[in-house]
């Protein structure tokens, strides 16, 4: 990719990876022109689990209504150029490249992390290019995260919070839902998902603080699946839509968030049913779920076998991958079911693999091709014995599904998961 030398000496200038301030961002903004103040109108979406998916709804409905769309979002799976979408169109290698060159220039060689100055980028990008709508995923946390350089938007959302980054955020649901709560603005209406009693009360304390309206799933508004699609319902309104495209009942509640930020901008942003349920229909997001049909692995495979591959890497992520597999055991329960995993180093395996006893026949572990920060294949299988799963290291993804594939026989769907950087690396071959 043109974009990577750039890059390399982007991530240079600051020594730490993530260190979460605004100060240095928006210095470099300021000799930017400011450009955070001449967005489209912003939709700002903050949480743990289900910000892609919410992101991708979002883009999928609003498009479907006839909008142009941009969206930020990290990380990206096979190219850097995925997190910057321009009315709905990925970026090209060479305007990436000459946006990054002008903020570095800009910069000046001061410190500044790499997530910070690419943020830049893409509010110049953003700026420069007309659209309707941005949506904008936090990269991590909210109240110090470079996209929270925004003063008013049109909508904030939270998704469901749970523990995750803790080494960033705070070894508490409560302290990192102050930390996801950051993101909401006096007077700017909010989205709020499924949330524990513990993270629900510290979001709704800052909301009142700062007089932010709330709309709260179970309290404002509920979602929930029937045989036909789904129900969306409200005080004053029933709305019967299909399913997402996207697999897995967790995604049902994605949906719901999506469809209370529909309805709380049909003043200024109106969308018909009919675009709703194109939308739902129609959305696509990688890595979620997702079943591969191509590529050397699927071909060196017998057809009655699958590969799935899911970048989910914490434990609610887990837990929402089990409720799927047990749907899937539930409808064919001829099938087998297998993991391959891997993960980085700052994440517990045992907190995500406790989730699988009792529903997949075996785990291969890996490490993650290319990734400094991974954990070894073999400490990775240890931590699936502990939790009592049949476990065992491999070289690779190939080999570990060449191995499960030769000793288990019959129908199997094999689920590659554990990372969004494991899942980037299947994707490059398989996409």
């Amino acid at each position: 990719m043109v974009p990577d030398p750039i890059l390399e000496r982007l991530s240079k200038l600051h020594p730490k990876a993530m260190d979460l301030s605004l100060g240095r961002l928006l210095r470099l903004l300021a000799t930017l022109g400011n450009p955070q103040q001449s967005l489209p109108p912003v939709i700002h979406v903050a949480g743990t689990n289900g910000k892609g998916s919410t992101v991708a709804m979002l883009r999928a409905i609003h498009e479907a209504a006839g909008r142009r769309v941009h969206a930020y979002t990290s990380p990206h799976l096979v190219r850097f150029n995925e997190r910057f979408l321009l009315a709905g169109k990925q970026i090209e290698d060479a305007p990436l490249s000459d946006i990054l060159e002008e903020c570095e220039r800009s910069n000046a060689g001061l410190g500044i992390t790499l997530f910070e100055i690419t943020t830049a980028a893409g509010m110049l990008a953003f700026a420069r290019i007309p659209a309707d709508l941005l949506l904008l995923e936090v990269g991590l946390g909210g109240r110090f995260d470079a996209t929270n350089v925004i003063g008013h938007p049109a909508l904030s959302i939270i998704t469901p919070v749970s523990l995750d980054h803790q080494h960033f955020l705070g070894d508490t649901v409560e302290a990192i839902a102050f930390e996801k709560a950051g993101i909401l603005k006096p007077g700017v209406p909010a989205i709020i998902g499924r949330q524990s009693d513990a993270a629900l009360g510290v979001i709704l304390d800052r909301a009142a603080q700062i007089d932010a309206p709330v709309a709260v799933q179970g309290r404002d508004w509920t979602v929930q699946a029937n045989d036909d699609g789904l129900v969306f319902q409200t005080a004053s309104m029933t709305r019967h839509l299909p399913r997402p495209a996207l697999l897995g009942i967790h995604q049902i509640d994605n949906a719901g968030i999506v469809l209370a930020a529909v309805e709380t901008l049909q003043a200024a942003f109106p969308v018909a049913a009919t675009a709703q349920a194109d939308g739902l229909t129609n959305v696509r997001w990688p890595a979620r779920l997702q079943k591969l049909t191509q590529g050397p692995m699927v071909e060196a495979l017998p057809s009655s076998a699958q590969i799935w591959v899911d970048g989910g890497h914490n434990e609610d992520a887990a837990r929402v991958i089990a409720a799927t597999l047990r749907d899937w055991r539930g409808a064919e329960p001829d099938r087998t079911i297998h993991l391959v995993f891997g993960t980085l180093n700052s994440r517990d395996p045992e907190h995500y693999l406790n989730q699988f006893p009792g529903l997949i026949g075996q785990v291969r572990t890996v490490a993650i091709p290319g990734e400094p920060n991974t954990i070894s294949a073999e400490e990775a299988a240890d931590a699936g014995r502990r939790v009592g799963l049949e476990a065992s290291a491999a070289t690779s993804v190939a080999t570990a599904i060449q191995q499960i594939s030769a000793t288990s026989p019959g129908a199997k769907r094999i689920l590659i998961c554990g990372s969004l950087y494991l899942a980037g690396t299947v994707l490059k071959d398989h996409s």
